[in-house]
């Protein structure tokens, strides 16, 4: 009865839509809740420095899984791992190895470090997948909002994954986007110009720019009623990777805002949106690079 009552808040929360994850954390809650059987490793260093760890979620016995790695969002201004621990026992509960990486964020850091420091997660990952029991042929990178737009440029633009002897083409699988900024000039929010840097210079940051036919297969979702970022993010971005011949799969869920959208990533609040399952199906159908 007391986990029904908890978990009646959590949702209550939820779907306030008002009320943020950082806010009263209904988060934390669906972390404690966190069905699934799975394993976990904590603060594994991918690079120097207190943003530079990250968080394993394996199944007991994986062999070969599909590797996720996550970034989550926060306006390139906030967030942790910490909060999306529902997300890597979801995935892992499913048979999906999930790394996922805190990186820096402002002030700490600019454009470009939090793709360097995304970059650096994604190649650990890879050159430690089947220490996990993961196949790094099967590597997608996943991200909400913030974090689909991190995903989106370590995809598009492959000048972030080079140094590792990486490409996106060759060593990706696929990529999933969830209500993620890709074409957001011009800028408003004065935070956001400090950000992104100079006006001359802001075209670069944009992946919109950077899509070229050979992309990895994506899978791109929104919520019709997102009030924080455009749904018209994704339309422009699915048009533009159709147009260069690019595989892409769409789905927009009515009656979903931002934070509902990360929500439906918990198994305890699947009923939202069939956001989970649908990330999963296109995993298991895209094909390994070969």
């Amino acid at each position: 009865m007391k986990i029904r009552i908890i978990l009646l808040i959590c949702t209550t929360l939820v779907l306030a839509g008002g009320v943020g994850f950082a806010a009263l954390r209904p988060v934390t809650v669906l972390n404690r809740l966190a069905p699934g059987n799975f394993k976990v490793v904590h603060n594994i260093h991918y690079e120097p420095g207190p943003r530079g760890r990250l968080d394993i979620y394996a199944p007991p016995h994986a062999h070969n899984a599909p590797l996720v790695v996550f970034f989550f969002g926060g306006s390139w201004q906030d967030g942790t791992k910490s909060f999306y621990r529902f997300v890597g026992a979801a995935l892992a509960a499913c048979g999906v190895v999930a790394v996922i990486p805190d990186y820096r964020v402002y002030p700490q850091t600019k454009f470009p470090g939090f793709l360097k420091d995304a970059a650096a997660a994604v190649a650990w990952a890879r050159t430690h997948a089947a220490d996990y029991g993961a196949d790094p042929s099967r590597l997608f990178l996943m991200g909400h909002s913030a974090g689909a737009y991190i995903a989106a440029m370590l995809v598009l633009d492959p000048q972030w994954l080079a140094p590792y002897g990486l490409t996106p083409r060759r060593n990706i699988a696929g990529w999933i986007g969830l209500a993620g900024p890709y074409d957001f000039l011009p800028l408003r929010d004065p935070i956001l110009k400090i950000i992104f840097g100079p006006r001359d210079e802001r075209a670069r940051t944009q992946p919109i720019n950077f899509v070229t036919n050979g992309a990895p297969p994506a899978f791109l979702a929104a919520g019709k009623e997102d009030k924080t970022v455009d749904p018209g993010n994704t339309t422009r971005l699915a048009q533009r990777l159709r147009a260069a011949g690019d595989s892409v799969e769409v789905k927009f869920y009515p009656y979903i805002g931002h934070r509902k959208l990360a929500g439906a990533l918990s198994p305890l609040l699947s009923f939202l949106a069939p956001v989970l399952r649908n990330s999963l199906t296109f995993i298991h159908q895209t094909p390994p690079v070969s």
